[in-house]
């Protein structure tokens, strides 16, 4: 009987170490989920619908009409640049393991990556199309700080070496393996990722290329607010996959996010419109779908982590602030960002990305910290983040501007801008004259 006991007892051992040299035979090895694969597929389209057409569009009806198609072009060849360069290397340095502060390049073209690779419970081509619409959209938010003034080759120089050097690190550290993840930092859908890195480095584009002929008193009113609208809702409906696709699942916490991103927008349009109506006496179409944009913005780092009442909040906050940053940056630093990207996309990503670590506690529907974490030690790491992502993208952002000056130059000419960029710099009209 001892004999069979222990005889048994080493065939058990012996079967234990077998299957635990197979991969996945000792613990349950991740599987593909249909639903979550479709929802994020999905999702992915809706992010790619906010730069096209939907920025184009919003952009594209701010400037004057003879440079309307030089926006919308910039906005195209932006997403065709972003996604060579995202499959060329930018998302091995955002994803693949690497360092605390950049990847490296095991992921480079996506060599190794078979069809049935998965990440998490997606297909790895699934997550990396998902990603590689965020890293479209953030140069192309750029854009904003510079129009009717910058060279073509300019612009696109710029955002090619702006997403490698800015926009992949900042990606690493987040949402990566990198050293903020490391911190537990709170960053749903891009506050630091997406609007803290575009809106800095917008604000020492616009400052180092100087402004537009005639700033601030002189320039002319945006030629189609109707366009701007039109952009603005494909925005709005884009940003549901924008949020909610970062929960990376079809579940309770994207329909959770995507409540609260449509919350904070509808409520941040309402206050900026009644801000306008106070401050000169009749609320304007672009005002109010700019506070929908800055409410967007601002609830995006903080979407997947409250609950309703804290996108109301966040609608409030970010309306108010950025209403009051559009101010200050226009009329108080002298600084043409000329669609106001640093004072409604970087401030409202900062407040946001500050205000989750106070909106996150359950009294206010919000998921909570963690085991380990506390409010105030959760403030912190959020100040951490926001100092580190704003100082690494100004001063990444001025090398750039500096070494482009020195190169191939940053204005257009005197005479191409008055005649305007559609024309001299792509031989086209937006309109009949």
């Amino acid at each position: 009987m001892i004999i069979d006991r222990i005889l048994t007892l080493l065939l058990c051992c012996v079967a234990v170490l077998l299957l635990g040299s197979v991969p996945g035979a000792a613990a349950e090895t991740a599987k593909l989920d249909a639903a979550n694969t479709a929802w994020i597929l999905t999702a992915s389209a809706l992010v790619l619908f906010m730069t096209l057409p939907g920025l184009a569009m919003f952009y594209g009806g701010l400037v004057r009409s003879k440079n309307v198609l030089s926006v919308m072009m910039q906005c195209v060849v932006i997403a065709c640049l972003s996604s060579v360069l995202w499959l060329a290397c930018a998302y091995s340095l955002s994803f693949a393991e690497g360092g605390a502060l950049v990847g490296d390049l095991s992921k480079a073209f996506l060599l190794g990556m078979g069809r049935d690779d998965l990440n998490g419970t997606l297909p790895e081509s699934v997550f990396f199309l998902f990603q590689m619409t965020f890293a479209v959209i953030t140069p192309a938010l750029i854009i904003g700080a510079f129009p009717e003034r910058m060279r073509f080759g300019t612009v696109v120089a710029f955002s090619g070496l702006w997403l490698l050097v800015v926009y992949a690190p900042v990606t690493h550290w987040v949402w990566g393996s990198g050293w903020l993840m490391q911190r537990s930092v709170m960053d749903f859908a891009g506050g630091l990722v997406v609007h803290a890195t575009a809106g800095t480095s917008a604000l020492v584009v616009a400052y180092l290329l100087g402004p537009r002929d005639g700033f601030p008193k002189e320039l002319r009113p945006p030629h189609n607010p109707g366009m701007t609208m039109i952009g603005a809702g494909m925005l709005w409906m884009g940003w549901y996959g924008f949020n909610g696709g970062s929960a990376l699942t079809a579940d309770g916490a994207a329909g959770m996010a995507i409540l609260v991103t449509h919350m904070s927008a509808s409520v941040a349009g309402l206050v900026w419109m009644a801000l306008e109506w106070i401050r000169f006496g009749r609320p304007s179409m672009v005002g109010t779908v700019t506070g929908v944009v800055a409410g967007l913005a601002t609830v995006t780092p903080a979407s997947g982590f409250i609950g309703p009442m804290g996108g109301v909040i966040l609608g409030v906050s970010g309306a108010v602030v950025c209403f009051m940053a559009v101010d200050i940056v226009k009329h108080r630093w002298f600084i043409d960002d000329s669609l106001d990207v640093f004072a409604v996309h970087g401030v409202g990503g900062i407040l946001g990305t500050l205000l989750v670590a106070f909106l996150a506690h359950p009294s206010l529907g919000g998921v909570g910290y963690g085991a380990d974490g506390t409010m105030w030690g959760q403030f912190q790491t959020q100040l951490i983040g926001v100092a580190s992502v704003m100082l690494w993208s100004a001063g990444a952002s001025a090398v750039l501007m500096f070494a482009l000056k020195a190169t191939i130059g940053l204005r257009a000419s005197h005479d191409d801008i008055d005649e305007g960029l559609d024309l001299t710099q792509h031989g086209e009209r937006g309109y009949t004259l």
